[in-house]
């Protein structure tokens, strides 16, 4: 009809950190599928095995590399990248994803680093360290002897023996999350069944 417009909304914007985690399972699990839902669920990626029957959901957050500008000079060498995310408790206690996805790209080295950690341990963790704050934010470090701390309300000197993986602390150690993509991966091998 003349003089009608009809309203143009956008299906979805993929942001840095979904397109950098559905890049790399395509290019390491060839035999998985990487979905992007339409519609804003908590879900940003979907993941399932060749034939569909199999699947892990997967909320992606971006952080972009602070080690330059902030450690660059005190912490140089021991480490590879240092992120900063904000999260809303209630949204991280009540997350329907299966994984959470926390990528870090380090720009100084020019690596990609991802921690993958079920949102029900993230919230435990961060609400053991921070335990009376709304909205949780959280410093992760990674280091090049491939350990990944949270440092936020660490004194200097504990941020040291972060960098120098001399530090010791079971809630703050993220380690067995960095670059865990096994869940991907038992995707990935049902090619064979």
């Amino acid at each position: 009809m003349k003089g009608t417009r009809s309203p143009m909304r956008s299906l979805f914007t993929v942001h840095a950190g979904e397109f950098l985690a559905g890049e790399f399972i395509e290019r390491h699990y060839s035999n998985t599928r990487v979905w992007i839902p339409s519609k804003d669920t908590g879900i940003d990626l979907l993941v399932t095995d060749k034939r569909n029957r199999s699947s892990v959901s997967f909320q992606v957050k971006f952080s972009r590399d602070f080690f330059v500008s902030n450690f660059a000079a005190t912490f140089e060498v021991q480490l590879r990248a240092c992120g900063w995310w904000t999260f809303d408790r209630e949204k991280l206690r009540t997350s329907t994803a299966d994984l959470w996805a926390l990528v870090l790209i380090g720009f100084a080295n020019r690596t990609n680093d991802f921690i993958i950690i079920p949102p029900k341990e993230l919230y435990r963790r961060l609400d053991a360290l921070h335990p009376k704050e709304k909205r949780l934010q959280t410093y992760l470090w990674v280091t090049e002897s491939a350990q990944c701390w949270e440092t936020r309300g660490l004194r200097r000197e504990d941020r040291s023996l972060v960098a120098k993986s001399k530090f010791a602390n079971a809630t703050r150690n993220f380690s067995r999350y960095l670059n865990d993509w096994r869940s991907v991966a038992r995707l990935d091998s049902q090619r064979r069944q």
